[in-house]
């Protein structure tokens, strides 16, 4: 059986698999599946810390009185 996506194979230790495998059968969806959905979760709470972060550094730096309005921005 060919695919067009990659696969990865991952080694997990008894306890996540087990909780893994009870997600999946609780939501009605493969291992394969359920993990996919994690490994996406995971990357997007990444993605938000990293925005977060930059969010931070921005509005320390933020000056109202340098700032343009928004007629400025789009005029």
């Amino acid at each position: 059986m060919s695919t067009k996506h990659p696969r990865l194979n991952v080694v997990l230790e008894p306890p996540l698999y087990s909780a893994i495998k009870q997600l999946a059968k609780k939501d009605g969806v493969s291992l394969s599946l359920k993990a996919r959905d994690l490994i996406r979760q995971a990357l997007e709470y990444c993605e938000d810390l990293y925005w977060t972060k930059e969010v931070a550094a921005r509005e320390a730096t933020f000056s109202k009185k340098t700032a343009l309005t928004h007629k400025q921005v789009w005029s």
